[in-house]
């Protein structure tokens, strides 16, 4: 685990994150529980900037890493110095490494189950091969293979199939645990490279434009009722977008919606016809180049 190698622990050392979602390391519901009680630590590894690991030794042996890089909720700096953990030393890690650590910590343990009582899906998710060979047609031209890459609402995964058979190596995300966490046990997504969250979150844990480009694939159904939900999403997702941004949607009216609040927000972008004769997956799209 790169948490390990983080924290120059053997892989033979158990490393656990106090809390069980990157959703709750904005909130630290379990970390303030922890807080109000008295652990016995005999030692302290600091990742200087971004958080501890402590190793307890009852019930279990395991080291604890607690961090509030991501929470407006910060950890008393007090708290460590009550401890007495009697070996203490400081790591320095880069900032991005930690959370790609953090990345594959919280996709490993969601795939093993940890998180869940029972697991509702069994075997691999249904991908539509024509689908993906149509997809990187389409993407081949638009999108360069050593960009850095988001896609937001990734499901599956089987979007996400075309930009690795295309040679990209695009950060993936998606709100649902379950459709996520079927890809990962498949082994067709990466730990390191994909996460649960809800897209509106995006930018508490990464800066404006981290990325290239940010991409979504059949965002939606957009509609009326929902819309105000979507531009949400949108915007926030394209926030992170260096040079451009593209998503497929079904209808005209989808991505005619999306390209005149995008267009509100600096983008300077195009509608694309993408229909073909079986008109289910990805007939038009939005993309969008950052103005100046």
């Amino acid at each position: 685990m790169l948490l390990n190698r983080l924290l120059d622990l053997g892989e033979e050392n158990s490393v656990l994150l106090a809390e069980e979602s990157l959703q709750d390391l904005l909130d630290l519901p379990a970390t303030a529980e922890i807080l109000e009680s008295s652990l016995d630590a005999d030692a302290c590894i600091e990742i200087q900037g971004l958080g501890r690991a402590l190793h307890l030794s009852d019930p279990a042996e395991f080291w604890l890493l607690l961090t509030d890089k991501y929470s407006i909720r910060k950890i008393p700096e007090d708290y460590f110095d009550e401890l007495g953990a009697e070996s203490r030393r400081i790591v320095q890690v880069e900032e991005s490494d930690f959370f790609l650590a953090l990345t594959e910590y919280f996709a490993s343990s969601m795939a093993g189950e940890l998180f869940c009582d029972s697991c509702p899906v069994e075997g691999a998710p249904l991908y539509v091969k024509d689908r993906i060979e149509r997809l990187k047609g389409f993407l081949e031209p638009l999108i360069p293979q050593e960009a850095s890459i988001l896609e937001v609402g990734c499901g599956s995964g089987m979007a996400t199939q075309a930009l690795l058979q295309l040679g990209c190596q695009p950060m993936s995300m998606d709100s649902d645990r379950c459709d996520l966490c079927q890809a990962l046990k498949s082994g067709l997504m990466a730990p390191m490279s994909s996460f649960v969250l809800d897209a509106r979150l995006l930018p508490c844990f990464f800066p404006a434009q981290s990325f290239q480009i940010v991409l979504g694939f059949m965002v939606g159904l957009i509609d009326d009722f929902n819309w105000t939900l979507w531009r949400d999403i949108l915007l926030k997702a394209s926030s992170l977008a260096k040079e451009r941004i593209l998503f497929t949607v079904y209808t005209q009216k989808e991505a005619e919606l999306i390209a005149k609040a995008l267009g509100k927000a600096g983008w300077n972008g195009e509608v694309i016809d993408n229909r073909d004769s079986k008109g289910i997956y990805d007939q038009w799209a939005y993309l969008g180049l950052r103005e100046g």
